[in-house]
């Protein structure tokens, strides 16, 4: 019985690593405007919703983990409809979000809390 107990703990301790060591981006963030954003898993991606304002419920791009809490994809400005390239990294409650164009010549950045 003991031997089993084992083996059970064992097979489920690299789980429990892999949880610990994931990027967590998922959740509630709060942009400088004051505008909500849901952050949540969607495939192998994470879509970005809108979750207050006009644009409640709408899609704002989707990001995919390339680790290390660093993020890539498309986010689109609500606002005026335009897609960017985005990118973003993650450090404890803050999300440092940028979306580029012309191959990252110009670009715009937000820091992003979490709710």
């Amino acid at each position: 019985m003991f031997k089993l107990i084992i083996i059970a703990a064992l097979s489920v301790a690299p789980i429990m690593v892999g949880s610990a060591f994931a990027d967590d981006i998922e959740g509630m963030w709060k942009r400088p405007n004051g505008v909500l954003v849901n952050i949540h898993k969607c495939g192998s991606e994470f879509c970005v919703v809108a979750a207050s304002s006009s644009h409640k419920g709408e899609s704002a791009g989707k990001m995919a983990a390339s680790g290390g809490g660093k993020y890539g994809g498309s986010l689109i400005d609500l606002e005026n409809g335009k897609t960017y390239a985005g990118k973003a990294s993650i450090s404890g409650d803050n999300l440092a979000m940028a979306g580029c164009v012309l191959g990252g010549l110009f670009c715009k950045s937000e820091d992003w809390k979490r709710q």
